[in-house]
């Protein structure tokens, strides 16, 4: 029996570019499938009463930079703290990671990548030559996933994994659920490797 591990994120997570490559690490060394499952954050966010970033308290927004420059060091990742464009539309991006989730084709890559993009390079993710450009440089058909990922089919996928993450009692994102057992947030994630290993 496969090893599963539900993966709710959405492409605009600067938490999810940070514990991305550590948990696929993690995944590949546990030999853990990893179902991705990109959800609409603002749905989940309004259904749990919690504010946008920009919305939130002064204090929050501040503590939350101070954070995101300690993991990126820890990870070892290159972060803006202030990218240009943030926050942007991740729906395309999340629509083509069910496209290649659906396909078996490389998940893993197009989500780092265009993680990568917001947090690391300055692009907006919410534009679809960005998109485009992504998966040309990983070999992919960028006219047929795109295609895919405007479709009702692919939206109905986004839709219902929102709700079940809804429903799973997800709190925000990253989510990693093993077992029924959900890890929220890239700093759960050596929990989540003592749980695999157990």
């Amino acid at each position: 029996m496969t090893t599963a591990i539900d993966y709710y994120f959405t492409s605009l997570s600067p938490y999810a570019y940070l514990g991305h490559n550590t948990f696929t690490s993690l995944a590949e060394q546990h030999k853990a499938a990893i179902n991705y499952k990109p959800i609409k954050l603002a749905k989940l966010f309004a259904e749990l009463g919690v504010l946008p970033v920009k919305q939130r308290l002064q204090a929050r927004q501040d503590y939350r930079l101070i954070e995101l420059a300690r993991w990126s060091t820890k990870r070892k990742l290159t972060l803006n703290l202030q990218p240009a464009f943030f926050p942007a539309d991740p729906g395309l991006a999340d629509r083509c990671t069910i496209v290649l989730q659906q396909a078996g084709q490389a998940v893993s890559e197009f989500v780092a990548n265009v993680l990568a993009a917001c947090w690391a390079k300055d692009q907006n993710i919410a534009d679809e030559a960005v998109i485009r450009q992504i998966l040309t440089s990983l070999n992919l058909d960028a006219d047929g996933v795109v295609q895919q990922a405007l479709s009702a089919e692919i939206e109905a996928i986004y839709e219902s994994n929102t709700v079940d993450a809804i429903e799973k009692g997800v709190l925000g994102v990253p989510t990693y659920v093993y077992q029924n057992e959900p890890f929220w947030g890239q700093d759960r994630l050596d929990l989540l490797n003592d749980k695999l290993a157990g």
